[in-house]
């Protein structure tokens, strides 16, 4: 809801394209620092105890848009990112913990109801600006998280669930995922294909706010990029199993490449073709790096190598917002989308250069 209107704040205050890149950064710099602390938390602590504390704060932060001066919002994305990385990562483990079995179906169902909410999200963003005003966005995240909040209360705590190798959660054992070499070049895949997810979500706003569209129009153009996006997991998954994984990504990736590349050179009907495309094509990349990290993890570390993946896709999707935003404000917006589609192309070669990739 924020992401898609930033560029009606930074006209309201001022701000420049990398301010924008800023904004949308600090969010997932935020998770990056906390989520760490807050799954050491919830093992210790109770899950649905830090999870409730992160709903808390996010819809705290989230009302603290109205008491401080509107110039302080990169403060508040700052203090919404720590409360979401609460909610992102204990919500995952409760559906582990709850579901000791078919937990295949249960995560299936989870992201399919989280991936609703990135849907959503723009169309009603788009649709509060319109209607009303900026600020009126924090009013309806601070409801979303206080609705949350009060539904947590009813969860059962699975505090009394044992972890198992518990003793085997050394530092030492935790740094293993991120210095395994095999892992490093997928590791630098998801970096870029979150780069382009970052860009994507986070710029296409931009650019369709220059055509001089509303933020209605503006929030169901996101939206049709973030539904495709969010659709295509479950058949490039399918397609990978009967094809080839590597194919797969390969194609993922020209596609959501050339969709950035492309953006800037399209309005109206072809927009939203352009980016839908990227939406499949970032959406192929993201199922099957999953799958693939997951299969050259060592035995029993399977839970920290994807983690290990999840922070660098938490930093991926930092760098595209902050690397447009500054090339935007420096050059052109339209020179900076072809810059990161090309440097997305030329990501291509880390496939063909992995022993990963022969698996």
């Amino acid at each position: 809801m924020v992401a898609v209107n930033l560029p009606v704040y930074a006209k309201q205050v001022g701000a420049g394209l990398a301010m924008i890149g800023l904004l949308i950064a600090i969010y997932d710099f935020a998770e990056i620092l906390a989520k760490p602390a807050f799954g050491f938390m919830a093992d210790r602590t109770g899950m649905k105890r830090t999870m409730l504390i992160g709903l808390a704060l996010f819809s705290i932060a989230s009302l603290g848009f109205f008491a401080v001066n509107p110039r302080l919002l990169l403060l508040i994305r700052f203090l919404q990112g720590l409360g979401a990385a609460a909610l992102s990562i204990v919500s995952a483990a409760l559906v582990a913990a709850y579901f000791p079995t078919s937990r295949g179906q249960a995560f299936g169902v989870y992201n399919a109801i989280k991936g609703a909410g990135y849907v959503i999200s723009p169309v009603i963003g788009g649709a509060i600006v319109w209607a009303s005003n900026f600020g009126m966005i924090f009013l309806a995240c601070f409801a979303a998280g206080a609705l949350g909040f009060l539904l947590s209360l009813f969860l059962p705590d699975p505090s009394t669930v044992k972890l198992e190798d518990d003793d085997d959660l050394s530092f030492a054992q935790f740094t293993a995922a991120f210095r395994n070499r095999d892992l490093l070049p997928w590791y630098l895949i998801i970096v870029v294909n979150m780069f382009l997810v970052g860009i994507l979500f986070g710029f296409l706003p931009v650019y369709v706010n220059s055509l001089g569209y509303d933020q209605l129009r503006n929030g169901f153009i996101v939206g049709a990029c973030t539904l495709s996006y969010l659709l295509v997991p479950p058949i490039a998954g399918r397609l990978a199993d009967r094809v080839n994984l590597i194919t797969v990504m390969l194609g993922g990736l020209a596609l959501s490449a050339a969709g950035v590349l492309l953006v800037p050179f399209t309005s109206g009907p072809l927009l939203v073709a352009v980016v839908i495309i990227g939406g499949i094509g970032v959406g192929a990349v993201w199922t099957n790096s999953d799958a693939m990290v997951s299969r050259l993890a060592q035995e029993g570390r399977i839970g920290a190598t994807l983690g290990a993946a999840g922070s660098f896709k938490e930093l991926g999707d930092m760098l595209g917002p902050l690397l447009i935003g500054v090339l935007a404000q420096a050059i052109s917006l339209r020179a900076s989308f072809v810059i990161c589609g090309v440097l997305g192309m030329l990501s291509m070669a880390l496939l063909r250069f992995t022993r990963a990739a022969r698996v």
